[in-house]
């Protein structure tokens, strides 16, 4: 039977003032907050889950459900910033796959998803306009791949050696943490030369669709740091920690 659009919407109402729990229907959460569908495949839960809830599918793929309503929440609720003691209280064994898949999404699928939006409207440029374009996203493109470089060469190793009890002399988070940049600022730049310069020859839809896709990146970016900020970071100073004792 369809759910009735009313009862969705109050439920959304109402999920404004509380967290997502396990006992939750997988169902219900995408509909109450759809972007969250994004999530699924860097957690590699696949669609058709019936009436199945939270803690029964990530129970059947192996996933730590407190980890995963984390991530949700961080997601779905700006003003959630979980405190170290929630951190230390969640199986975190999960941190650097997640950060893993999520470095591959955005590399592999998104960026390259704009970049042939950003070449469809730059063909049809006349003047130079479209050549600062295609510069300025493909140098934003190569900050973001050495900035993933960088994590995945230094941070999530280190925090690989903390979990599995290893030595991790000769690296610290202090390193990271100063030169961690939101990398989602110059898509915000993007969008502004995109409102203000583009030439009216360039379609409509192909700008509207550029657009949109960029904007999505930039928030799921936005997340994306803050996990970084919130909870990688206090996560991996705590490990370093409690190995020094």
């Amino acid at each position: 039977m369809p759910r009735n659009p009313y009862y969705l919407y109050k439920k959304q109402d109402v999920m404004k003032n509380y967290l997502f729990d396990e006992n939750m229907k997988m169902a219900d959460l995408i509909l109450i907050k759809p972007s969250l569908i994004l999530l699924l495949p860097r957690f590699n839960i696949p669609m058709g889950f019936g009436d199945k809830s939270v803690k029964e599918l990530c129970q059947n793929h192996g996933i730590a459900v407190d980890f995963f309503l984390l991530i949700c929440n961080i997601y779905s609720h700006d003003n959630y910033v979980p405190s170290l003691d929630k951190v230390l209280a969640i199986d975190m064994s999960m941190l650097n796959c997640y950060l893993e898949a999520s470095h591959r999404y955005y590399l592999d699928r998104r960026l390259p998803h704009i970049s042939r939006h950003i070449s469809r409207m730059t063909a049809e440029m006349k003047d130079r306009a479209g050549d600062i374009l295609r510069k300025f996203f493909e140098e934003y493109n190569n900050e973001v791949v050495a900035h993933f470089k960088y994590e995945e060469q230094n941070v999530f190793p280190h925090l690989k050696r903390l979990l599995a009890g290893e030595s991790s002399e000769g690296y610290s988070i202090s390193q990271y943490s100063p030169s961690h940049t939101n990398i989602e600022d110059k898509l915000d730049d993007l969008t502004q030369i995109m409102f203000k310069y583009l030439p009216e020859e360039v379609k409509a839809y192909e700008t509207i669709g550029a657009v949109f896709d960029i904007l999505q990146l930039s928030e799921d970016l936005k997340k994306h740091s803050f996990i970084e900020e919130k909870v990688l970071i206090p996560y991996v100073e705590h490990l370093e920690r409690k190995e020094k004792r």
